[in-house]
């Protein structure tokens, strides 16, 4: 059992302060920890969606980016000159790892024709929301590298990401629409065979 001493409450933010990675104090409501409380709700989202969905390649991506969104979330929860002391930091290669998979899944499952209203099935409606908390967080690194010009990557790699969740997201509709028909198929054929 865990030391019973250790309390989840510090008191700290009590008065809307919180500290940074890099130690510095900043107000609860500044951009940067906006963005970085934006990534935990991704964060959240995607953990989610490995649940719910029995897709183990997706769930095994979904896992993959939850990983990178830690290292994200430590490059916006320091200052732009602690960067440099950031073990992992990231990088093209993780962008284009991103664009890989979307070129994988694009080619197997093509494009929607024109917008797609999520709600049909749980897993890949839960997808679409983690894409939308993604597109926010996207938009709120954005705002934040106006000022800092040091997220370059993070952008990047944020637009790709919400890209890919769609994507997937897309994917999974497919697959189990494809299920859904088969299913019919096969209980349209028993019920000829009782008759």
């Amino acid at each position: 059992m865990e030391n019973s001493s250790r309390k989840i409450y510090t008191r700290r933010g009590d008065e809307g302060l919180t500290q940074l990675l890099s130690k510095e104090t900043v107000d609860k409501g500044d951009k940067r920890v906006e963005a970085f409380g934006t990534l935990d709700e991704l964060q959240s989202h995607l953990g989610l969606v490995r649940v719910l969905t029995c897709q183990e390649s997706i769930r095994s991506i979904l896992y993959y980016v939850q990983e990178n969104i830690f290292v994200a979330s430590a490059e916006l929860a320091s200052t732009s000159k602690a960067l440099s002391d950031l073990k992992r930091r990231i990088s093209k290669n993780n962008t284009e790892k991103l664009e890989g998979w979307i070129d994988k899944f694009t080619a197997l499952y093509g494009l929607p024709k024109g917008f797609v209203v999520p709600g049909k099935y749980l897993d890949s409606s839960a997808l679409h929301v983690a894409r939308s908390v993604c597109r926010r967080a996207e938009r709120l690194i954005v705002i934040l590298n106006r000022e800092e010009r040091v997220y370059g990557d993070l952008i990047r790699y944020f637009n790709r990401l919400g890209d890919l969740l769609f994507v997937l997201a897309w994917s999974l509709e497919v697959n189990a629409l494809i299920e859904d028909i088969v299913r019919e198929v096969i209980e349209s054929a028993i019920k000829e065979d009782k008759t």
